[in-house]
């Protein structure tokens, strides 16, 4: 899949000024088609299918044409590019999400080796610690879990070190299926289910836990579909969104039958403890 990049321009005075605009923009962008950030530079890029990219879209009364870019996203050694800029994560000293030239530390409960095929998605971003911090205090073991929209598949791949029975991992983009099933593998977790497509793919098998990181728009599209294959007492835990979208992510999991039990929020991104009576 090809992708396009929406940069604010470092070089004019709007860069200052953005911050004031920063979730509002973050919104606006996701309402039209981009579905992946990353915070650079005390702002952030942001991601989009170029077959769903039209630029005329971009026409908020704020955002002034000259002070943006949007360009392809260029393949590269990805690989490469970890080594040179991206250090290990752990996560509240009990997970660390590393490349294999990093380090173990000593006393790591979970070690999680992830190699990259795509410039987001490296394990780095807030959703994905407070995802893994959830997840780290969820008993899944003997339990079904969906890792859907996994990316890396650190999630699955976690659940399934913690004992889970069964573990299925979803994701749309090509690049983030090939790199689910090598991570898999490298960390001898290659029991994991691994799928590429979306939520068309959920048929009558159910789970006990859902983790969805993925964003707002597809959550709310999607949310029936996770509801329909979560058991009853199940968990489902939802990130990818900013804290100002909690309200909107409520309303429509309290249609499909969820409770909101519990929030994390880390630098305004947001994830979801949420569980179906």
């Amino acid at each position: 899949m090809k992708y396009v990049e929406f940069s604010i321009n470092p070089t004019t005075e709007f860069k200052e000024q953005a911050a004031i605009y920063k979730d509002i923009l973050t919104a606006d962008l996701a309402d039209i088609g981009f579905e992946s950030f990353t915070e650079e530079n005390n702002f952030f890029k942001a991601y989009a299918l170029d077959e769903n990219f039209e630029k005329s879209n971009l026409n908020f009364d704020y955002l002034d044409g000259k002070f943006y870019e949007v360009k392809p996203v260029i393949e590269q050694n990805w690989n490469e590019e970890w080594e040179k800029n991206y250090p290990s994560i752990v996560v509240e000293d009990r997970c660390i999400i590393r490349a294999d030239f990093h380090e173990k530390p000593e006393g790591i409960e979970y070690d999680l080796l992830i190699v990259p095929k795509m410039s987001f998605g490296t394990g780095h971003h807030e959703t994905t610690y407070l995802m893994t911090s959830f997840l780290m205090d969820e008993d899944v073991a003997n339990k079904s879990v969906l890792d859907m929209g996994c990316g890396t598949a650190v999630l699955a791949i976690l659940a399934s070190k913690k004992g889970a029975k069964y573990v299925e991992a979803i994701d749309i983009d090509n690049w983030a299926y090939e790199n689910t099933v090598e991570n898999c593998q490298l960390n001898n977790t290659d029991s994991i289910i691994c799928k590429l497509g979306d939520a068309s793919l959920l048929g009558e098998k159910t789970f006990d836990v859902i983790l969805a990181n993925i964003n707002r728009n597809i959550l709310l599209a999607d949310m029936p579909a996770y509801s329909d294959v979560l058991n009853i007492g199940g968990t489902i835990f939802f990130s990818g969104f900013y804290e100002t979208d909690i309200p909107k992510i409520e309303k429509r999991a309290n249609e499909v039958g969820l409770t909101l039990i519990d929030t994390k929020v880390k630098n305004h991104w947001t994830s979801l403890k949420m569980i179906k009576q």
